[in-house]
């Protein structure tokens, strides 16, 4: 049986998700720009409702940043994993980030913003899972002969870096970046 509270807390987890979602969409199209009042208003819920689940608007980039970690972590445990040459998922992660990125450099200016303003950056459970993927195509890649035996995931965050300049600057071919980054990486 059922407690009273369990339909509430199932309308709080839609309406948390109404608004991440809604704001990683206006995040996309407007950055850093969006206010709380109106992301209430674009996910059809009230300000409280906003506020409620992202006390701050650091809390609401840093849930969005998680969301997208965690969407990456699946993409790299599961697309990746089942790359037609094995070894090939760190650069086919790579890949896929580079995607994300420069389709939605809206949100990472809002956590560029929120990094500059704070101490910490965006971390959580969905972080600490993405790492656990990346070493997973590391360690693939390792067993495959393809990459370097002292390839880190801090070297793929640093990579990741990066290709987020390059991508925000528009300072280069972020496709040509990986190519030549991946040459560094793979075995001679």
């Amino acid at each position: 049986m059922s407690t009273p509270s369990a339909p509430g807390r199932k309308d709080a987890q839609r309406n948390r998700l109404r608004v991440l979602e809604t704001a990683r969409v206006l995040f996309a199209e407007r950055g850093d720009e969006v206010q709380m009042p109106e992301l209430a208003r674009a996910a059809g819920v009230g300000i409280g409702t906003v506020y409620r689940h992202f006390p701050t608007r650091q809390a609401l980039v840093e849930a969005a940043a998680e969301h997208r970690f965690a969407e990456l972590a699946t993409y790299a445990r599961t697309e990746c994993r089942s790359a037609p040459e094995l070894g090939q998922g760190l650069e086919l992660y790579l890949t896929r980030v580079g995607e994300v990125l420069a389709g939605d450099r809206g949100l990472s200016a809002a956590i560029e913003a929120t990094r500059a303003t704070s101490e910490t950056e965006p971390r959580g459970p969905a972080l600490v899972e993405l790492e656990s993927a990346i070493q997973v195509l590391i360690t693939d890649g390792q067993a495959a002969g393809t990459l370097r035996a002292d390839a880190t995931v801090s070297d793929v965050y640093m990579l990741v870096g990066a290709l987020s300049a390059t991508i925000r600057t528009g300072s280069g071919d972020w496709k040509r970046f990986i190519d030549l980054a991946m040459n560094g990486l793979r075995t001679a």
